[in-house]
C-alpha cells in the first residue's frame, strides 16, 4: 500500500520552467503570418517555398547534356491529360491563381505550345482564304485563288511571338531581379509555356472569324483577348509587384499592348484586308485611219 510520501509531488529534473516574464519565441513563419497576413497567399502564388524543391528534382531530371536526344526529349514529357489541363486553365483562367503555379511549375513543356502555334498558323491561315472565298462568293468575275503564301506569313508571325516575346521578358526580369532583390523571376521555358498555352483561345476564334460580318469578329476578338490577357497578367504581375510601380504597370502594360497587337494584326491581315477591285479588262479602242489624213478613235463597248 502507497504510504503518503509517495503520493507527493516529485519535480522531474529533466523538466524546464518558463517564467512569465520572459517573453514567448514565436516560430518565424508564425510571426510572418501575423505580421502580413496577405503575403503567404502572394508567396504561395509565386511558389517560394516549395518551387525551389521543384526546380531542384527538375534540375535533377534535365541532367543530361544539351546536345543529346534525351535533353530535349525532358521538354516533350508530358501526357494527354496534362495538355487540357493546361489548355483549360488557359481558357478558364481562376481569378487570383497563378498559371505557372498551378499548371506548369511542376513540369514545363514544350509539346502544348509547339503544337498549339502550328494549330493556329493553319487555322488562320485556312480561315483567311474562306474569308475571303466566301466574301466574294456570288461575283460572276471573281476567280478563287488560294493564296498559300498566308501560312509562311502566318507562320513566322506566331511563332516569332511565341518565342521572342517570351525571351524578351526572360531578359527583362532577369535584368530587374539583379536590380531589386525581391523579385521572383520566372525561368525562360516557364514563359514560353504560358505564351503558347495562352494563344489556344484564338483556334476556335480565328474559325468563327470566318463570319463574314466585322462586327462580330471585332467581338469575338476583343473577347478571347481578354480571356487570354488575364492569364498573362495574373501570371506575371506577381513577379513584377515589388518592383517600382511605373516599373511594374509599364512591364504588364506592354505584355497587354503587344498581345493586342498579335490580335489585331491577325484580323486586320488575314481577314479584313482590303479588297481588291476586280472588273472586267479594258479593251483598247481601235484606231482607223481617215482618208483625210487624220485619226477617228472609236469608242468600244
Amino acid at each position: 500500500m502507497a504510504t503518503a510520501d509517495d503520493l507527493k509531488f516529485q519535480a522531474n529534473p529533466d523538466a524546464t520552467t518558463i517564467s512569465i516574464d520572459e517573453p514567448v519565441e514565436i516560430p518565424k513563419n508564425q510571426h510572418s503570418h501575423l505580421q502580413e497576413p496577405g503575403r503567404e497567399e502572394d508567396d504561395e502564388l509565386l511558389g517560394t517555398d516549395d518551387s525551389d524543391k521543384t526546380e531542384l528534382l527538375a534540375g535533377q531530371k534535365k541532367s543530361a547534356p544539351f546536345w543529346t536526344f534525351e535533353y530535349y526529349q525532358t521538354f516533350f514529357d508530358v501526357d494527354t491529360y496534362q495538355v487540357l489541363d493546361r489548355i483549360k486553365g488557359s481558357v478558364f483562367p481562376v481569378p487570383g491563381k497563378n498559371f505557372v503555379r498551378l499548371y506548369i511549375r511542376s513540369n514545363p513543356d514544350l509539346y502544348g505550345p509547339f503544337w498549339i502555334c502550328a494549330t493556329l498558323v493553319f487555322t488562320i491561315a485556312v480561315s483567311g482564304n474562306l474569308s475571303n472565298f466566301f466574301i466574294h462568293l456570288g461575283k460572276p468575275t471573281y476567280h478563287y485563288v488560294p493564296e498559300f503564301r498566308k501560312v509562311s506569313i502566318a507562320a513566322t508571325t506566331i511563332y516569332a511571338y511565341a518565342w521572342l516575346v517570351p525571351l524578351a521578358l526572360w531578359g527583362f526580369l532577369m535584368w530587374r531581379n539583379s536590380k531589386v532583390m525581391n523579385i521572383v523571376s520566372y525561368s525562360f521555358l516557364e514563359i514560353v509555356c504560358v505564351y503558347g498555352y495562352s494563344l489556344f483561345v484564338y483556334i476556335p476564334t480565328a474559325i468563327l472569324w470566318i463570319i463574314p460580318q466585322k462586327v462580330v469578329r471585332w467581338v469575338l476578338m476583343v473577347f478571347s483577348l481578354c480571356l487570354s490577357g488575364s492569364v498573362l497578367v495574373m501570371t506575371f504581375w506577381p513577379a513584377v509587384r515589388d518592383d517600382n510601380r511605373r516599373v511594374a504597370v509599364a512591364t504588364v502594360a506592354t505584355i497587354l499592348l503587344l498581345h493586342a497587337l498579335l490580335a489585331v494584326g491577325c484580323l486586320a491581315y488575314f481577314f479584313d484586308a482590303p479588297e481588291l477591285d476586280i472588273s472586267a479588262p479594258i479593251i483598247p479602242a481601235p484606231i482607223i485611219p481617215a482618208h483625210n489624213g487624220t485619226t477617228v478613235i472609236t469608242k468600244s463597248h
